[in-house]
Order: C-alpha cells, then structure tokens, then sequence
C-alpha cells in the first residue's frame, strides 16, 4: 500500500538528466546569444541612466514642481496635489531623497517599456480571438510565477545591474497593460462601431477616433495596475542590482536595521499612493468626459 502515499513519479536519473538538459541548453543560449542581447538593451540601458540622471541631478524644488504641475494636470485636485508635495517633502527629510529619485526613474521607464509594448499587444489581442487563446496562458504564468524566479534567466543572460533589473520588473509589472487594454477594445458599444463604419471609418479611423479614446479610462487602470506592480517588484529587483529604494530595504532584512527598513518601505508606500492617487483621479476625469460626450 506505499503507492498511495507515495506519488508516482519519473525515475531518478531520467529527472537529473532532463533537468541537467534544459541548463546546457540554456547556458549554450546564453554564450551563443548573450552579448548580442546585452547590445540590442543598449538603447534601453542609455535611455535609464539618462532618465536616473536627471532625476537626481535636477534641483529638488523643481522636481515637486514638475510632478506637483503632474498631478495638477491630470487631477485637477487641489488635496492629490498637496498630498503629493507634502509625501517628496517628508521624502526629503528623512534623507532618502536620492534613493526616491532613482525608484521614480526606474519605475517611470518600467511605465513607459509597458505601455510600448503592452497597447500594441492588446490592440492585437481584442482582434483576434485566437491570438487572445494564445497570450492568456502566456500571462497567466507571468502573473503567477513567483517574482524571484524571473531575476534567475534574465541574470544568467545579462548578469547583474540596471538592465537585468529593470526587464525583470517589466516581465513582472505587464500583464494588467496588455489585459486591460485587450479588455477596453472589446467593451466598446457596437453600435458607436457600426456608427463608425456607416460613415466610411477605415480601420485605423476606427482604432485611433473611436476604440482607444473610449478605452482610455480601462486602459488608465491597466496603467495604474502595471505602476504599482513594479513598485511591488522594486525590492526583489535590489537583489540583481537595481538601486534606489529597495537596497536599504534588502540591507534592513540581512542586517535586522528595523528604522531603516520600515522608513523605506513607508517611502515606497507614499510613491506608490502618489502615483495611485494621480492615474485614478486622472481615469476618473477621462470617465466622466465619456459620459459627457457619449452619454
């Protein structure tokens, strides 16, 4: 009677040599096509480091001015606002205003490498239903693979630093871009669309004056989604490289600096909250434009 307590399962050696198989295979991947890969993220790696500079290059007064002027143009809310200056002041204050400006610039090309990808992607996901059957297995596993796991290929392939780190967050942090702007497509009304052929619309007409503006507020939230996901995935990523906030929360946890850990994690806490605060404020004004015109 031992089988039922003990499940069947491949022999011993057939197990070490699949699994020894798969890392030959990789490992030759990864010196066949490692440093071309590491060339094609040039652009990537230039793009960061320019982005990083100026943020913590910049005078701070003008960095509250321009993401305080930010806020106030997408929110137009006078409290988002001034919670959003009061967060950076306090930020300052207790003298992790370096670490904040180097989260933000990775956080906002992790935003802008989503958004190239991830609309495109659901643009093509809502035309094709079986595209659609294709990727959605694909982001299941990206949204529930444990997030360690993505830093082991992208490490063995680009080492460690800024660029591993930060394809690792957009891996992590894409899922609800594509998802949401797939879902936005589909759930315009058939009628405005039907409206739009009856007038001529070609298909790019359709997609550009019809589809993505009453899909912006669906695609606002995928937004907000993948920002605070590679917010989530900013302290993992401090294990491959990645600075800013996430080092000192690393050091906290290796080194028991209780102070130090919980006052970077509140500082990840008021990012993410600023950054939440403003893309849903701004998703609610594009709503309301919606039920305006259409409505």
């Amino acid at each position: 009677m031992d089988w039922l307590f003990s499940f069947p399962h491949m022999d011993d050696e057939r197990l070490r040599t699949l699994k020894k198989a798969i890392d030959e295979a990789f490992r030759t991947f990864t010196r066949g096509y490692g440093d071309g890969l590491e060339a094609l993220f040039q652009p990537l790696q230039y793009f960061l480091i320019q982005s990083e500079r100026f943020m913590t290059h910049t005078p701070w007064p003008i960095i509250i001015a321009l993401i305080a002027g930010i806020a106030w143009l997408a929110s137009r809310n006078r409290k988002i606002v001034a919670g959003s200056i009061g967060t950076l002041l306090l930020i300052g204050y207790l003298d992790m205003w370096d670490d904040t400006m180097k989260t933000i610039s990775m956080i906002f090309v992790c935003t802008v490498m989503s958004i190239a990808v991830g609309i495109p992607l659901g643009i093509l996901m809502s035309r094709s239903n079986r595209l659609q059957n294709l990727i959605n297995p694909v982001l299941d596993v990206m949204q529930t693979m444990p997030s360690f796991v993505y830093l082991i290929p992208v490490v063995m392939l680009l080492g460690i630093g800024k660029v591993p780190g930060l394809i690792a967050v957009v891996i992590y942090a894409i899922p609800p871009m594509i998802r949401l702007t797939n879902l936005g497509i589909r759930l315009v009304d058939k009628d405005v669309l039907e409206a739009a052929d009856a007038f001529g619309s070609s298909s790019w007409q359709k997609l550009k004056n019809v589809q993505l503006p009453l899909a912006l507020p669906t695609i606002m939230a995928g937004i907000n989604q993948t920002i605070m996901m590679a917010l989530a995935m900013v302290v993992i990523a401090s294990m491959i490289g990645v600075q800013g906030l996430g080092q000192p929360v690393l050091k906290a946890i290796a080194n028991q600096y209780f102070t130090l850990g919980i006052f970077n994690g509140l500082a990840i806490v008021g990012i993410a909250i600023i950054f939440d605060r403003v893309s849903q404020a701004y998703g609610h004004r594009l709503q309301k434009h919606r039920e305006i015109v259409h409505g």
